[in-house]
C-alpha cells in the first residue's frame, strides 16, 4: 500500500509508476564486469534524470541488468528505455 506522501504529481494528476526492467546485451555477452560496470551505473542515473525518471534500484550481473525505475505517465516505458539503451551505447563506445 502506498501512502499519499509517496505519490509524485504532475499538473493535474498524482501517480506512482514503477517498472522492473531487464536489459540483456546482444547474445548475452559477459561484458558487464570490470571497468564498464563502474562506468554504466552513473550513466544510467544521468540518462534517466534527463527524462524525469528515477532509478530506484538496480543490479548488474555479468550478462544482464535489473533496474527498478519510476517513469512519469507522460512518457511511455518503451520511449524511456529506448532512450537509455541508445544513449548508453553511444556514451560507452566513446568512453571505451
Amino acid at each position: 500500500m502506498t501512502t499519499t506522501s509517496s505519490y509524485e504529481s504532475l499538473s493535474h494528476s498524482k501517480w506512482v509508476c514503477k517498472y522492473h526492467v531487464v536489459f540483456v546485451p546482444k547474445f548475452r555477452r559477459k561484458i558487464l564486469y570490470g571497468k564498464i560496470r563502474a562506468y554504466l551505473g552513473p550513466v544510467f542515473h544521468e540518462l534517466a534524470a534527463q527524462r524525469e525518471c528515477k532509478i530506484l534500484e538496480g543490479h548488474m550481473v555479468q550478462d544482464h541488468v535489473h533496474m527498478m525505475i519510476s517513469i512519469p505517465p507522460k512518457y511511455s516505458v518503451s520511449e524511456v528505455i529506448g532512450y537509455i539503451k541508445e544513449e548508453k551505447c553511444d556514451s560507452s563506445s566513446k568512453a571505451i
